[in-house]
């Protein structure tokens, strides 16, 4: 008779065997993994079922059975009766607890996944029951804007919790990098925020290399590097998660939308949105220093002489030729010529829906903070000049300032992923 040692031993090479996948299997295997996964679980359910009855109303034995249901992605009804079981038997058992409220979080029934995970810290503080409290704080809603931010800060605290319980667990250090993900996009897309985001998720790989293997990560950071403008970071990150998770099509999506957007803008940046000849020269020649309003102490310079990152002092001033919204519809980016016939792109953060600039329209941008792309990917190539603007309340246009009202919270659409 398998003893109980034996019988967690047996869940615990579940776990492993999942978790551990792509040590033994290229990535190539990855349209397998799901298929492997749930013959090894049947094997070992076979195997737990071999023990003797005495066994098959503990809680334990109900809650390792109930586990090995769970190792898969979707929900097990199975799984939930066992482990609702087992917390009757015994409410001190912390681990049916957490893999109950599991259970509920792929059932989607978010209050019942927070009441078992509080349950559990209820027995014993454990950094599993706090890194999934994290998970369930970002996904309870509210029409509360205030509400929704103190879940999300309550959301950090409790996973910086887990991180500090153990700074070996991976798992805890990539669910950090989420919590301040979400942080990042509901107040305000502080540089800061998304640097610790990006820290804990480098983090998650230094301390587990079985987070290399998780698309998760992969399509989360991708979604932080887009939006910093890292594309070449997005690019890969969309690709790295398609691969790992084929039956995913949301990061292929991802990277397909990133690809034709940057496809379209190098595209009108290299024809200035075939506007030329003799209207390009008229929608040149009007600009004039009045147009630089209350900026006109900067000092005007081309876009041609800009450097990388924030140039201070200066301000930068031309017509929109072009104008282009992605999928998500942020950044509003559009196409910038100044006197030279130098065009640019300009990333417009924070808007809200209804702002936007017309062809032909001037445009005065003060301290721009230029960057320069070359992309890579997939055998194609996207080599451009961006400017950065965080909020349309930085711009003239023509000649006019962009009041409060045109600026809004981000609106990017980020959708936290499973964990």
């Amino acid at each position: 008779m398998p003893s109980r040692s034996h019988l967690k031993e047996l869940v615990d090479k579940l776990y492993h065997f999942r978790d551990h996948y792509f040590e033994a299997h290229s990535v190539e295997d990855a349209v397998r993994k799901q298929f492997d996964v749930t013959q090894e679980m049947e094997q070992t359910t076979t195997l737990i079922e071999e023990t003797d009855d005495v066994w098959k109303n503990k809680a334990f034995f109900l809650m390792l059975k109930g586990k090995a249901l769970n190792v898969t992605p979707n929900h097990c009804p199975e799984a939930e009766e066992l482990l609702s079981k087992a917390v009757k038997l015994d409410p001190g058992l912390v681990e049916a607890w957490n893999q109950l409220g599991e259970v509920y979080w792929k059932k989607m029934d978010v209050a019942s996944a927070k009441t078992c995970f509080l349950g559990a810290l209820n027995h014993c503080k454990n950094k599993v029951s706090l890194r999934n409290l994290s998970m369930v704080m970002r996904q309870q809603r509210s029409q509360d804007a205030d509400e929704n931010s103190r879940n999300i800060m309550d959301s950090v605290k409790q996973a910086k919790q887990a991180v500090q319980m153990d700074a070996r667990d991976g798992t805890s250090w990539y669910i950090l990098g989420n919590a301040y993900l979400s942080l990042f996009f509901c107040t305000g897309q502080n540089p800061k925020i998304s640097q610790q985001a990006l820290n804990a998720y480098v983090q998650a790989e230094r301390v587990d290399k079985t987070a290399s293997s998780n698309p998760d990560l992969y399509l989360n950071r991708a979604t932080l590097c887009k939006y910093e403008e890292n594309y070449q970071g997005a690019l890969d990150g969309f690709s790295r998660a398609a691969a790992l998770e084929p039956s995913w099509t949301e990061p292929l999506m991802r990277e397909e939308q990133l690809l034709d957007y940057l496809g379209r803008l190098c595209g009108l940046l290299s024809n200035k949105g075939k506007i030329r000849g003799k209207r390009l020269q008229n929608m040149l020649s009007s600009l004039s220093s009045v147009l630089l309003g209350h900026y006109g102490t900067l000092q005007l310079k081309p876009l041609s002489v800009l450097q990388p990152g924030r140039n201070a002092g200066c301000v930068v001033l031309g017509r929109v030729v072009f104008s282009l919204m992605p999928e998500e519809r942020v950044p509003f980016t559009f196409g910038l010529v100044d006197t030279e016939g130098t065009c640019y792109a300009v990333m417009v953060y924070n808007m809200v829906e209804s702002w936007g600039v017309l062809i032909a329209d001037s445009v005065t941008i003060p301290e721009p903070h230029l960057k320069q792309h070359n992309v890579q990917h997939k055998g194609q190539t996207f080599v451009f000049q961006s400017i950065r603007v965080d909020s349309p309340v930085q711009l003239l246009v023509n000649g006019k300032p962009q009041g409060p009202s045109t600026q809004a919270s981000a609106t990017v659409a980020y959708r936290p992923q499973s964990e």
